[in-house]
């Protein structure tokens, strides 16, 4: 409550107990801009008419130091065009006029607070939002992160892939791949000659169209294919891998038979 007359605020202050009101008052324009740099205000009560600094220049200041408080002008018909310019420069937020109602005048004082509880929560949840929207942000950029260092290691896969398999279809020793269920995944070239059938055993179960490759589930054995005796030996992949099944290879042992 701002207002050069003591009886006014007196006044002021006894009708706004029954409100539960915390009220500070001010003699002045800058008393009350003392207050307001010493103590958190929500609603502010100014007189027009006061020696040193007008009620409209005060709350203009209120406003550009202080835009969160909800700013209320009393003031007499005289000086309706001060009120006039600080309503359209929206340094006030209710003008009420001398001599005041009691009733209007704690309605429009309830209905400030009420506005500054919307605009705080309005305050709050926009805080609450950028946090949110920081979160989010934070989340993004470390999962498009790991989404890059993982399309990078895929990548790097790929390429160790498609050189193994490239030294595995090269090499002069017969390679026939099987997966986890022991189906023949891959046959490289030199397999594909040492057997009739080449690339159309692919997909098919190995103890079933290779039977002379196994004595017993994955146990080393000699082979005898077209005459030529071959060392059978199945090696378990993914003991220093992500890989799963097995590779077969088949090296020449001794002479024909």
């Amino acid at each position: 409550m701002v207002d050069d007359e003591p009886n006014i605020l007196a006044s002021l202050k006894r009708l706004l107990r029954r409100d539960a009101y915390h009220v500070l008052t001010a003699g002045s324009g800058q008393e009350g801009l003392d207050i307001l740099a010493s103590h958190a205000v929500d609603v502010i009560v100014s007189d027009q008419r006061m020696p040193g600094m007008l009620g409209a220049d005060f709350l203009r200041k209120a406003k550009l130091l202080y835009p969160q408080t909800i700013r209320i002008m009393l003031s007499g018909f005289t000086e309706l065009q001060a009120v006039t310019d600080a309503v359209n420069e929206g340094a006030i937020f209710k003008f009420l006029t001398k001599p005041w109602e009691d009733h209007q005048l704690r309605e429009h004082i309830a209905e400030a607070f009420r506005l500054k509880g919307i605009d705080d929560d309005n305050a709050r949840l926009n805080a609450q939002l950028r946090v949110a929207n920081q979160a989010l942000e934070t989340a993004n950029a470390a999962m498009q992160a790991l989404v890059s260092q993982q399309q990078h290691q895929i990548s790097r896969d790929e390429i160790s892939l498609g050189i193994a398999r490239e030294l595995l279809q090269f090499l002069p020793l017969p390679v026939i791949g099987l997966d986890e269920d022991g189906m023949i995944a891959f046959i490289n070239a030199a397999a594909e000659n040492l057997f009739e059938r080449g690339a159309a055993l692919l997909g098919n179960e190995a103890m079933l169209v290779l039977p002379q490759l196994f004595d017993g589930p994955g146990a080393p054995c000699l082979a005898a294919i077209d005459g030529q005796a071959y060392a059978v030996a199945v090696h378990p992949m993914g003991v220093r891998s992500r890989s799963r099944g097995s590779l077969v290879t088949l090296s020449r042992h001794g002479t024909a038979v």
